[in-house]
Parts: structure tokens; C-alpha cells; sequence
């Protein structure tokens, strides 16, 4: 059994836009050495400041980290349904600044609710985000220093 990955890149919560650019930078040259289709989501930061609306002031990996995941991956949810895609998964899961578990969490749910498969494979493992670090310099992709949204940059 095989797949081939298509790479949707949703990010309205990345700021400010030259941060978000640099970041849909980095995603086309991994996308072309890697060989799979990117999709690129419209920028609407207006559409994540709405829904985070009142969780401003949470601390990082708070509430207001769950709703960003939740926009995210309810949006590529909908493309890979609409693509006629049966699973989606997230590459936030390599890293260890995010809450697998959550993740999954949100993921599922999301899956249940538009009879999709949330992929929830740990990619963690087996030096998973060692693994990553090395593509990263081998392609000399920007590396980012924060999360991406403007609350987290603050801090």
C-alpha cells in the first residue's frame, strides 16, 4: 500500500508576512526536493485573529495553541476532502515544542466529524526531528526561532 503526500501550507496565524514568506520559502524548495505537490492556502490573518479572538493573553501551548491547531487542520481537513483525500496528518507532530497527544487529539476529532482518517503517526521516533534538522541544513531552509504567531513572538 503507498500514498503520495501533497503538502498543504495554511499558516494565517505566521507573523509578520515577511516571516510567513520566508516559512512558504523554505516549504517549496523541501517540497520540490522532496518531490510532492504543494497546495498553498490563502494568507488570512484576519481569519485567525478572529478565532482566537479573547485567548490572546494564554500562555504558550494554552488554549489558544489548541484553536490555532484547530483552524489549521479543520482547513486542510476540508481540502483533502474536497481533493477527495482519505487522510491528513500535520508536520507539526516532529516537533518537540508541541503537544503530540493534543494534536492527535484535535486531529481525530476533526476526522471523525467529516469521515476523513487523521494519519497520527509520531514522527518523533527514531530521530525523527533529528532527522529533519539534517534535511533542513542539507537544503539550507530558514529555520524559524518561534511558533509563528505575533503572541508567541512577544514573548
Amino acid at each position: 500500500m503507498g500514498y503520495s503526500v501533497v503538502v498543504y501550507f495554511y499558516n494565517p496565524n505566521i507573523f509578520p508576512q515577511e516571516e510567513y514568506e520566508k516559512r512558504l520559502e523554505a516549504q517549496k524548495v523541501l517540497c520540490k526536493h522532496s518531490d510532492c505537490e504543494l497546495i498553498i492556502g490563502d494568507y488570512e490573518p484576519d481569519v485567525y485573529y478572529e478565532y482566537v479572538r479573547g485567548l490572546e493573553e494564554e500562555p504558550e501551548k494554552g488554549l489558544r495553541c489548541d484553536k490555532c491547531f484547530e483552524l489549521r487542520l479543520r482547513k486542510a481537513a476540508e481540502v483533502a476532502k474536497e481533493l477527495g483525500i482519505e487522510a491528513f496528518t500535520t508536520s507539526m507532530v516532529i516537533s518537540p515544542h508541541k503537544n503530540y497527544e493534543k494534536l492527535t487529539q484535535i486531529g481525530q476529532n476533526i476526522a471523525k466529524d467529516m469521515n476523513l482518517t487523521y494519519f497520527s503517526e509520531n514522527f518523533r521516533k527514531n530521530d525523527g526531528f533529528l532527522k529533519t534538522n539534517q534535511i533542513s541544513k542539507s537544503l539550507n531552509l530558514y529555520r524559524q526561532n518561534y511558533c509563528g504567531c505575533k503572541f508567541a513572538k512577544k514573548n
